[in-house]
């Protein structure tokens, strides 16, 4: 006979923190949200910490490069997509471990006789103002020379005009060898008064950009996320398909941190991808695995050697694993009863395995609910999709603008592997949609009001740190006629009387 749970699963937004007693010592600045992201024994450090408690989905729609830099600079991780080849997978960890090195490959490169009008549609491409011209139009072609806004007037110049007749040529450029260390080369900058340096090899090739603003960036960032070598953290999804090509090219690619990219864990495929990453690397490789959403399946891949283990299967926002196969657990429910297990887990053998909360977070507050239900950070794929840094389109809907977002088991990303039990190589049915969500801005901007919500909540319940929260937290379920009285009620809001 069939096992049946004897209690409901439940959401996020059927609960609410009650406050417990705060002092004048809880006050939002005190608030820590560092935690650990990959597993530890009792009494050490892990190897890797994170700032703030946020992850990026493991989604083509979210987490490239650009957006692993900007949420790097906040201090979480961003896990680039892995439904791409191995080699543009590998290039973009690339990319984001040389940003923060200082030394940055440039990514927007023209050759001599190309025109305005290929420098018009560059810029608008990459969004970056300097743009190197090498012989090839190449990032590491012969330098030639830069072109940034200063070189061109588009409302005075031809569009077919040449870019070797308005280019800063290479004479008149000050230039630094390949070898210079990044203090001489940000020395150089700051005493000729530079926005950006090239490094030129010896025989004149383009090796790298020093840019002005990456300095002052790191000044602005106090929680930036960086690794010995002060680089950008950074992690990349893998399958359970190709991880014995896909892994060594990631590794060797700079990345810190791996995660199997799966709908569902509790599988033998994904403890053949965690072995194979411990006879190779040993520890040296951290690799978290997942979904799961109960004890059973926590304790798989606790003891398959999962370094971190996600919860949630078909609650995210772009989801429709439970309409189309009837799998799943209300995430609120699945995260309580994983907690307990990895609480259980470190009771008996002293290894601490973070737990990810990923999917079901509509609101603000259900991360702040997540981590008081004992999840130690939480990721999420459509809060980050709506923000300038996420690698879709914005694009004008009924007069907003909007940002493409589709899940990894729509028939757009078709994502195969994600689904992969074993069968034929393909996507015999879609486990996700293709959609819009609102434009919201810059990353910063929005993740800078959200940790406030987070810390204030958490001053609230007596807490400055996630531990401390996970400690003194008291939740409880809410009815359905108490969610209406929690929203504004029986009055007309001003913003929504039409004029």
């Amino acid at each position: 006979m069939a096992y049946y749970y004897e209690e409901c699963s439940h959401t996020f937004s059927e609960y609410l923190l009650v406050p417990g007693y705060s002092d004048s010592t809880h006050i939002p600045s005190n608030v820590s949200l560092k935690t650990p992201l990959v597993k530890f024994r009792k009494g050490e450090e892990p190897a890797i910490s994170m700032n703030i408690p946020l992850v990026s989905a493991i989604m083509q729609s979210v987490s490239d490069d650009r957006m692993a830099i900007a949420l790097a600079k906040e201090g979480g991780v961003a896990f680039i997509y892995g439904s791409q080849s191995i080699e543009d997978e590998a290039a973009m960890v690339r990319r984001v471990k040389g940003y923060k090195a200082g030394f940055v490959t440039s990514d927007s490169n023209i050759a001599p006789d190309q025109t305005l009008a290929d420098v018009i549609a560059l810029k608008e491409k990459n969004g970056h103002s300097t743009i190197a011209v090498t012989s090839d139009g190449s990032a590491n072609g012969k330098l030639l020379g830069i072109v940034t806004g200063r070189d061109y007037r588009v409302s005075r110049m031809s569009p077919d005009q040449k870019v070797s007749t308005f280019m800063t040529p290479l004479e008149k450029l000050i230039t630094a060898p390949e070898g210079t260390t990044l203090k001489e080369a940000n020395d150089i900058i700051w005493d000729h008064k530079l926005n950006s340096l090239p490094i030129v090899s010896a025989d004149g090739k383009l090796v790298s950009f020093v840019f002005r603003k990456d300095y002052d960036q790191h000044k602005e960032n106090p929680t930036e996320l960086l690794d010995s070598q002060k680089r950008y953290v950074v992690g990349a999804g893998i399958n359970t398909r190709d991880y014995e090509t896909r892994v060594p090219a990631l590794v060797e690619a700079g990345v810190d941190v791996l995660c199997i990219d799966s709908s569902e864990g509790f599988t033998e495929w994904q403890s053949r991808t965690i072995k194979f990453v411990r006879d190779t690397y040993g520890d040296s490789v951290k690799i978290g695995a997942g979904n799961v959403v109960d004890r059973d399946g926590f304790r798989f891949l606790a003891e398959a050697g999962a370094d971190f283990i996600k919860i949630g299967i078909g609650g995210g926002s772009i989801c429709i694993t439970r309409e189309t196969k009837g799998i799943g657990r209300g995430q609120a429910t699945a995260v309580i009863e994983v907690a307990k297990a990895r609480d259980e887990y470190f009771e008996e053998t002293g290894i601490y395995i973070p737990i990810c909360s990923d999917g079901g977070i509509v609101h603000d507050y259900h991360m702040t609910l997540a981590l008081a239900m004992g999840a130690d950070f939480c990721m999420l794929g459509r809060y980050f999709s709506r923000f300038e840094e996420s690698p879709t389109n914005k694009v004008m809907v009924n007069g907003n603008y909007m940002k493409e977002y589709w899940g990894e088991g729509s028939a757009r990303a078709r994502n195969w592997q994600r689904y992969d039990m074993g069968g034929a190589a393909k996507l015999s049915f879609v486990e996700g949609v293709d959609c819009y969500v609102p434009y919201a801005g810059l990353l910063h901007d929005n993740v800078a009001v959200t940790l406030s919500k987070i810390r204030s909540t958490m001053c609230n319940c007596g807490a400055l740190s996630i531990p401390e929260l996970q400690q003194k937290a008291k939740l409880t379920l809410v009815s359905s006629v108490s969610i209406v009285e929690g929203g504004a009620h029986d009055v007309v809001v001003k913003d929504k009387v039409q004029h």
